[in-house]
C-alpha cells in the first residue's frame, strides 16, 4: 500500500510533458485544480478526464502507474462517497426506516468522488513529469516577486521541494520497518484501536530516528558543498519557455474556456 502512494515520485521519460517548463507546468496544475472545484456538470467532468487523460498520453507515464496512487486513499473516496449519499437533503427515492437516499445524494457523492479522483491524478502527473531540481527552480521563479516583503523565496521553494522528494523516501522506509517488525511478531491489524495505536509505537520510533538521520546527512551534504542559500548562485540550466510550453498555453486556454462555458 505504501509503495502505491505515486505523489513526490518523478518518472523518467522523454515526452513532451516532460520538456515543457516547470513553471507553466505549476501554474497549469493550479489552475487545474482550482477548475475541479468550479465545474458543477457531468459535461464538465467529461472535459477534464478527457483532457487529464490526453495529458497522462502525452506524458508516456503508464496510466497503471499513475492510478497505482489512488490505491491508499482508498478507503477515503468511499467514505466521502458514503457520506455524502446519506447526508445530502433532496426528495429521497430510497428509504429505510432511518436510512434516507436522495438523487442530490447520490448526484453528489458521484461528483465528490470523480473529483478526488482527479485531484490526485492531476497532482501525481506534476511530480511523476517534473524533476526535483526543476520543481525547486520553478517554485523560487515564481515566489520571486515575494522577495520584496521579506519572503525567503529560494530556501522556501528548497524545503519544499525536499519535503516532497522525501515523501516517497520515508514511505520506502516505513515499509521496510513495518516489514521487519512484523518478523518479529508485531500486529498492526488486529485488535481495537487503542491496541493500534500502541502497536505503532514500535514503527514510529525507529521511523522518526530515520528520518532524523537522513535530515542531518542531508544537512551535512549541502554544508560540505559549501551551500549557503540562493543569495549570488547561478544556474548551470535556466528556466526557458519553448514550443511545448506554447502548445500546453494553447490548450490550457481551450481547456478554461470549455470550464466556463459548460
Amino acid at each position: 500500500m505504501l509503495r502505491d502512494i505515486t505523489i513526490g515520485q518523478y518518472y523518467s521519460v522523454d515526452s513532451s510533458i516532460h520538456k515543457m517548463d516547470p513553471r507553466f507546468k505549476i501554474i497549469a496544475s493550479t489552475l487545474y485544480l482550482i477548475s475541479l472545484f468550479i465545474i458543477q456538470n457531468i459535461y464538465a467532468y467529461v472535459l477534464v478526464i478527457t483532457f487529464i487523460g490526453i495529458a497522462i498520453m502525452m506524458s508516456k507515464v503508464p496510466v497503471g502507474f499513475v492510478m497505482r496512487g489512488l490505491k491508499p486513499i482508498f478507503m477515503l473516496i468511499i467514505f466521502a462517497f458514503v457520506i455524502n449519499i446519506f447526508l445530502t437533503p433532496g426528495d429521497p427515492f430510497f428509504k429505510w426506516g432511518f436510512i434516507s437516499i436522495s438523487l442530490e445524494g447520490v448526484e453528489r457523492a458521484f461528483f465528490m468522488a470523480l473529483r478526488l479522483i482527479l485531484l490526485i491524478v492531476g497532482t501525481s502527473l506534476l511530480t511523476l513529469t517534473t524533476s526535483p531540481i526543476e520543481l525547486t527552480d520553478g517554485i523560487e521563479y515564481l515566489l520571486n516577486p515575494f522577495k520584496k516583503i521579506g519572503l525567503p523565496a529560494h530556501e522556501l521553494a528548497m524545503m519544499m521541494t525536499i519535503a516532497l522528494r522525501f515523501i516517497p523516501t520515508l514511505l520506502e522506509e516505513t515499509d521496510k520497518i513495518m516489514k521487519a517488525q512484523m518478523a518479529r511478531g508485531a500486529d498492526f491489524e488486529s485488535g481495537n484501536l487503542m491496541s493500534r495505536a500502541k502497536a505503532l509505537i514500535p514503527l514510529l520510533v525507529p521511523l522518526f530516528i530515520s528520518a532524523f538521520r537522513r535530515a542531518d546527512e542531508l544537512a551535512m551534504a549541502m554544508e560540505a558543498r559549501c551551500y549557503r542559500g540562493g543569495e549570488g548562485r547561478t544556474r548551470m540550466k535556466v528556466l526557458k519557455y519553448t514550443q511545448y510550453d506554447l502548445r500546453g498555453l494553447l490548450a490550457m486556454i481551450l481547456y478554461l474556456a470549455l470550464c466556463i462555458v459548460l
